[in-house]
């Protein structure tokens, strides 16, 4: 059998967890899934698959070959579209990830556009605020904000944010401004993070770094949440500047202690690495590349 036909009714049974699903799928009939795998197990001689009578699931070996088979099937999908031109007008399927609120305020809108000028393709936004595995959960463009770790995906810096501390003018009347760091002891502090019972921000200063450990009065897991505290003016939160920088503005929040701010966390598009530039990925990131730089910023 052909090998990346093989490689394709691998990828399938792997990711629907079930041959059924998998023959449904690819539009074959059940029989001609299972003899595909077992050609494949038989001509690599390692087993891919553990099967039950409940569920099918990837060996530690068949994880390391679905990653790898994903990314071939997509490097020769990329070299079919740009052989067949197909670059002229993207078309298909694109999914795309990003943090909650910023792909709520900045990739929603790019999205929109991109949608609008090309009506051939169609977009799923999943909006996470969680580190998405581009490969393994098969999504073709993600955007991070913070330093990226060594990976096979091609990153284009598109800005930068910083870290701030806010907290409303009420609060301020009432409980006084922080000049320093080591004041925050004596507020009202409030999380937005995963639970736990202490919290550690850090801060610099003139080359000197320095770290500050408390229990917070409200952990929220939400920005959302943070943010709406700070406004009803329980106490001082911290947050990234771009889901603020309105509410700075306008003068609904304060900004707190700048001089004490950690450097500016870097924000990219990151894509999986191909030889070929799929023009469905290369058309969108291109538009959203464009339209990041002119909105990300230090504030």
């Amino acid at each position: 059998m052909d090998k990346l036909h093989l490689m394709t009714v691998f990828v399938a049974v792997a990711e629907e967890e079930g041959f059924a699903a998998a023959a449904r799928r690819l539009a074959m009939s059940p029989p001609a899934v299972t003899r595909a795998i077992a050609a494949l197990e038989a001509r690599l001689g390692v087993k891919l698959l553990n099967r039950s009578t409940r569920y099918v699931r990837v060996t530690e070996a068949g994880q390391r070959y679905m990653d790898d088979a994903r990314r071939i099937i997509a490097e020769v999908d990329a070299a079919d579209e740009a052989t067949a031109g197909i670059n002229a007008e993207p078309r298909g399927h694109l999914t795309v990830t990003a943090p909650v609120l910023f792909g709520k305020m900045f990739v929603m809108p790019g999205i929109v556009d991109y949608l609008q000028r090309y009506p051939a393709m169609d977009v799923s936004a999943l909006f996470l605020d969680r580190v998405v595995n581009l490969l393994e959960e098969g999504v073709d463009v993600g955007i991070r904000i913070g330093e990226l770790p060594d990976s096979s995906m091609k990153a284009i810096r598109v800005g930068q944010i910083r870290r701030v501390l806010c907290a409303s003018p009420a609060y301020l009347a009432k409980a006084g401004q922080p000049q320093h760091p080591d004041q925050l002891r004596d507020h009202c502090m409030i999380a937005a993070s995963s639970v736990t019972p202490m919290i550690e921000w850090r801060f610099s200063h003139q080359g000197q770094n320095m770290a500050f450990k408390f229990k917070p009065r409200l952990t929220v897991s939400s920005i959302d949440a943070a943010i709406e505290a700070s406004l009803a003016g329980l106490g001082i939160s911290r947050l990234l500047s771009y889901q603020v920088n309105a509410l700075f503005n306008t003068g609904q929040l304060i900004r707190l202690l700048p001089d004490y701010e950690t450097a500016p966390l870097p924000v990219h598009v990151v894509h999986r690495e191909s030889r070929y530039a799929s023009t469905r990925v290369r058309s969108f990131v291109d538009l959203i590349v464009a339209q990041l730089r002119e909105k990300v910023e230090i504030h």
